[in-house]
């Protein structure tokens, strides 16, 4: 905020590179809790959190500042026009918010690789590429909702902030990982990795015959 209100690039660089180092461990972590709910790994919230910190943070700094860069960037050049005498063209509105549309298509996809995969950069960049290529319109559909999500609490401000302490980051991260879940599923074969890898992240469901017999086999308390 204080480089667009300064119209000034030299400080939009550190501001983004500070802020990307932030920003990068505390996404990978809020991405990683937003998966294991959605594979319902056993254990705790906190617990998963913390263990995701110490798993993610060092990886996730670089992919932060990057992804922080961008973002600076492109929420500099919208100022810039809404400041601007004239309007810009719709071939440059349009290119504009084409790129805005794959920057977050391709990092709904980077993010969930970096939090449960151990790969290359470029392995992960390349990945990235190809599931936009194959499945350009759920994934464009889910990024653009994103992008609208966020376009309202912008727009509404200051009045949409009584949303944040609801909603937040996490309501639109799990509602788009919701969305492209069996996808990723479907390509990486996410379970099948996590279940052979890390068996204690399995979710076990007990039916209700076998909780019956449990029960029926637990020794009884009596009252003396």
């Amino acid at each position: 905020m204080l480089a667009i209100l300064s119209t000034s690039v030299l400080v939009l660089l550190p501001a983004c590179i500070i802020g990307g180092a932030i920003a990068g461990p505390a996404l990978s972590c809020m991405y990683d809790a937003v998966f294991r709910s959605l594979r319902e790994a056993p254990g705790s919230f906190m617990d998963n959190y913390k263990h995701a910190w110490k798993q993610n943070w060092r990886q996730s700094i670089i992919p932060g500042i990057i992804f922080c860069t961008f973002l600076g960037f492109y929420l500099f050049m919208l100022m810039m026009f809404w400041w601007s005498t004239q309007f810009p063209g719709f071939g440059t509105l349009a290119v504009y918010l084409f790129g805005l549309l794959f920057f977050t298509m391709f990092f709904s996809i980077f993010w969930p690789q970096l939090v449960l995969f151990e790969q290359t950069g470029m392995q992960r960049f390349k990945n990235c590429i190809l599931f936009i290529l194959k499945f350009f319109w759920k994934t464009a559909g889910v990024s653009a909702l994103q992008l609208v999500y966020w376009a309202v609490l912008i727009l509404f401000l200051p009045v949409s902030v009584i949303l944040l302490p609801i909603t937040g980051i996490w309501f639109i991260l799990y509602s788009a990982g919701f969305l492209l879940y069996d996808t990723i599923n479907e390509v990486f074969h996410l379970e099948e990795q996590i279940a052979e890898s890390y068996p204690e992240q399995v979710p076990f469901y007990e039916d209700d015959e076998t909780w019956l017999k449990r029960k029926q086999e637990e020794p009884r308390e009596t009252n003396c």
